[in-house]
């Protein structure tokens, strides 16, 4: 139970517009053995449905490549999306062009996406190539995007897929599986001396002197 300026604060409006819509019929209020408005959790319901339900969603179109020396390539992911987007008679309120690596999760914008896409204010987001997003994990994005009724809109136009890209995200997982195996080898050579050392100890005295005649 919400008393008029409890309900007013909890939806954002000030407590002379409930009264005008009380009045108008908009969102009737309940009311006390002493005539005092008040609403319910019901209302409260009823009325944060209702802004979800209404709030128009964003159409946003991503771009990315890896490094600054690849902005043509920017600029021509940019065009081909413009030209499909015309084609499409899709609006785009947002452009978004991003630099970095597609193994890279921590991108600010990105994340900016992801977090907009689970907020329910994007409605449809278009890009030019899956690996534009990220070059892996894409099967999670595409379903956080089926979860929040997002329109994921793939062109996956081959040609806006820097090559140099895969290569060089190619050689970077090469790089740090090798680091691991490499730390394997280490943690195996420390553990077996570690055991060693170990067992060397763990001997008695009178387990390692021969016995008095």
């Amino acid at each position: 139970m919400y008393t008029t300026g409890e309900f007013a604060k909890r939806i954002g409006v000030v407590p002379k517009t409930l009264q005008r819509w009380d009045r108008e019929g908009r969102l009737k209020a309940h009311r006390t053995v002493t005539n005092q408005r008040y609403y319910t959790d019901e209302d409260l319901s009823m009325v944060l449905g209702l802004e979800k339900t209404t709030k128009k969603k964003r159409c946003v179109a991503y771009c990315r490549v890896s490094s600054s020396a690849q902005k043509p390539d920017l600029l021509k992911q940019r065009h081909h999306l413009e030209q499909f987007c015309i084609a499409r008679g899709l609006v785009v309120d947002e452009w978004i062009e991003e630099i970095g690596g597609g193994l890279n999760f921590q991108r600010k914008k990105f994340l900016t996406v992801v977090d907009d896409i689970v907020a329910g204010e994007i409605g449809s987001l278009v890009i030019a190539h899956k690996d534009r997003l990220v070059r892996f994990g894409f099967p999670l994005i595409e379903h956080l995007c089926v979860m929040h009724q997002c329109d994921l809109i793939v062109l996956n136009t081959q040609s806006l897929s820097p090559e140099q890209e895969l290569t060089q995200d190619v050689l970077t997982i090469l790089q740090c599986f090798s680091s691991r195996l490499y730390g394997l080898r280490n943690y195996r050579k420390t553990v077996k001396e570690a055991l060693a050392y170990g067992s060397d100890h763990d001997q008695s005295p009178q387990d390692s002197s021969a016995p008095n005649a």
